[in-house]
């Protein structure tokens, strides 16, 4: 490579003096041919590799949670008292004798009695032997248990009758301390007919009283009753037309 170089400059010198050039001229020229010309150095510029790291993801063991086992405390069960019947006897739509039969009772039946009633000593009781409760006077059973832990319940009498409707013009009118309750008579059947239900709440002797009336027959068609001064509550009464099946609807009477 040099040579090749020195005899460039050497022809290019023979060049420059045959063209009449002084000595000198021609080594200026010689030295402006011997000028390095800076060649460009590529630098490689280096390229970062990224190596991932490996991230360890650490294992979660789980502790397993002690599951408590709950406690069953029992609840008490409460002892209905009982009855046996000392008696023949009839059980009752309601707490009283001027109700609606609603099953034979003989001596021997057992039951267990569910509540009672709030203005007599009736007994609602859950016979063995049927599949209904029934009202029964305390009289004709013999009771096991404490009556008064019993809550007070409900008539619920059978109706109201699809068959006849209930009494219609019904009055009451007062003659001093007696009240007489009149109605027009139901035409019901005669297989049909029970008559007529009051149920009534009077004062008398300063007493405010509960009390019931059964008139057995259609074609009574008046009931009186002694209602005196006294009571801080009112009087009051409503009527019932009675056929085998039930009771119609109620009338409110209006109390003189």
């Amino acid at each position: 490579m040099k040579n090749k170089i020195l005899l460039g400059l050497t022809v290019g010198i023979l060049l420059l003096s045959a063209c009449g050039l002084s000595p000198e001229q021609a080594a200026s020229a010689t030295a402006a041919l011997w000028t390095p010309t800076a060649t460009e150095t590529l630098t490689a510029t280096p390229t970062l590799t990224f190596t991932p790291t490996l991230t360890l993801t650490p294992t979660i063991t789980l502790t397993p949670t002690e599951t408590q086992t709950p406690t069953i405390t029992p609840t008490p069960t409460f002892a209905f008292p009982t009855v046996m019947v000392n008696a023949q006897a009839h059980c009752r739509y309601g707490p009283s004798t001027a109700y609606l039969h609603a099953a034979d009772l003989y001596p021997g039946d057992t039951g267990s009695v569910r509540g009672r009633f709030q203005n007599s000593q009736w007994l609602h009781v859950k016979f063995d032997k049927l599949s209904y409760f029934c009202w029964v006077a305390p009289s004709v059973v013999e009771v096991v248990g404490d009556i008064t832990t019993l809550n007070y319940a409900s008539v619920n009498l059978p109706g109201p009758s699809t068959l006849y409707k209930p009494p219609q013009n019904v009055r009451a009118t007062r003659s001093d301390v007696l009240v007489t309750i009149t109605w027009d008579m139901v035409n019901m059947t005669e297989d049909d007919d029970r008559g007529y239900f009051l149920e009534l709440y009077v004062c008398q002797g300063g007493r405010y009283l509960w009390f019931t009336a059964a008139l057995p027959s259609k074609t009574e068609t008046s009931y009186t009753v002694k209602d005196e001064a006294g009571c801080a509550l009112p009087s009051s009464g409503q009527l019932y037309a009675v056929e085998k099946h039930g009771y119609t609807r109620p009338v409110i009477i209006d109390w003189p």
